[in-house]
């Protein structure tokens, strides 16, 4: 035994190879670990932006989009509807009439609550306890309001608001309905991109 002559070249191959067999292991078994962490397809695609074709909306007309699990809006508004906003028969009745409260991206903090005075795009969520409001057009009488100017009308719990998701006096909803943050693509085509309003401050 003691004459035995050791290789220590051989030592050092087996010892590297072994290095690097365990660490490929370590590796294999450490893939699904990390591949759990990442968001699946189907996250990505339900964070995705949303392209809308608003040629397609008829004048008066609102269409609904899924984005983020979310009901987005699209009211290709008339130019009565678009009177109203500024009328003193709905902005003395509103809560926040100039959009105080961050629920819009800034270049959507106006009356119109849009960057194209005809477009409103909006998350049609109600703000007190997240039903989705009934789209009411009508300029005139409701049961629900006898002096009401076209918008929208949550049946849950009444809260009411105007034809860009200004919230009523007297309703239980706290703030204007959201806008996401969204960009036109050219002069038909609209992209709901991201940001939601807590993250416009």
């Amino acid at each position: 035994m003691a004459d035995e002559v050791v290789d220590h070249g051989r030592r050092r191959f087996l010892t590297a190879t072994t290095a690097v067999v365990g660490l490929g292991g370590l590796g294999t078994a450490i893939e699904p670990f990390v591949r759990s962490w990442m968001p699946s397809a189907r996250s990505k695609a339900a964070g995705a932006p949303v392209t809308i074709d608003v040629s397609k909306i008829q004048s008066g007309q609102i269409v609904d989009y899924g984005w983020r699990g979310q009901p987005v809006c699209v009211v290709n508004r008339t130019e009565a509807m678009l009177a109203t906003l500024t009328s003193s028969t709905v902005t003395s009745r509103l809560k926040d009439p100039d959009c105080n409260a961050v629920q819009q991206p800034p270049n959507c903090k106006n009356p119109h609550r849009s960057i194209k005075a005809q477009y409103l795009i909006m998350i049609r969520i109600c703000t007190h306890l997240g039903c989705v409001p009934d789209f009411k057009p009508k300029i005139g009488p409701e049961t629900f309001d006898p002096e009401w100017r076209s918008g929208f009308f949550c049946p849950c719990h009444h809260s009411r608001y105007d034809i860009s998701g200004r919230v009523y006096d007297g309703s239980p909803a706290p703030l204007n309905m959201a806008i996401p943050e969204y960009q036109w693509i050219d002069d038909t085509h609209v992209r709901v991109t991201g940001k939601e309003p807590a993250t416009y401050v």
